[in-house]
């Protein structure tokens, strides 16, 4: 039987960066924790039926998840340019309260469509989706069009999933902004006929996307 596939984002397993709420952006990054491993490997049992692509970003910690699941589901996992985390210049490696807060005033911004805004020496909203959306649009192309027999599944980063769910799928904040996703948590994405995308799945809601939360500077990216 087939079914419309879906483009589905996985948030990378747990890293130490994630557990001391490290700004942790820049490649290679650090590695998965034992428990990162563990929800790496328990995400690929999970899944129904095996992916027909699975690609990640060049991050360690999203190339190690991506592993974990090409063994439990037999889908060879490739590394793609351009998927890495949003970039926050001198703010990465820090995790005290200055450095969070105005991270998350940019972040903010670019859902609401201050997309020049960047932290020093970081990308700005318009530049991570130059480099992302091409990537997407070229999977859709190649493996998303009538109906198929498996999901694509990239295999990536809290903030830049967020942003791409908001801006492919019209998903709104402060939903989007303040709803972080937990590691191995999705995003998945339907492609519609007209072009567009439609948001299934986000972290653990489902449509209508209105659950309100409190802004949070834990763990929000990464």
């Amino acid at each position: 039987m087939t079914t419309r596939a879906k483009l589905i984002l996985v948030r990378h397993g747990e890293t130490e960066g994630n557990v001391a709420k490290i700004l942790d952006t820049e490649v290679p990054g650090l590695p998965l924790t034992e428990r990162g491993v563990a929800q790496a490997k328990a995400f690929g049992a999970s899944l129904e039926r095996a992916p027909q692509v699975l690609v990640s970003s060049d991050a360690l910690r999203a190339r190690q998840t991506a592993s974990y699941i090409e063994a439990a589901t037999g889908t060879e996992a490739m590394v793609l340019d351009g998927l890495y985390e949003v970039q926050v210049g001198d703010l990465h490696g820090r995790s005290d309260r200055e450095a969070h807060e105005l991270f998350q005033q940019i972040y903010r911004g670019w859902h609401l469509g201050e997309l020049d805004l960047r932290a020093p020496g970081g990308e700005s909203g318009h530049e991570v989706l130059a480099r992302m959306l091409p990537v997407f649009d070229g999977l859709r192309e190649e493996f998303l069009t009538g109906e198929t027999d498996g999901d694509v599944l990239i295999v990536n980063h809290g903030a830049a999933m967020r942003l791409l769910g908001k801006w492919l799928a019209g998903v709104a904040p402060p939903f989007t902004t303040n709803n972080h996703l937990d590691n191995t948590e999705t995003i998945e994405l339907l492609p519609t006929e007209d072009g567009g995308w439609e948001c299934l799945r986000w972290g653990k809601f489902t449509p209508p996307f209105t659950v309100q939360a409190d802004p949070s500077a834990d763990d929000p990216m990464g």
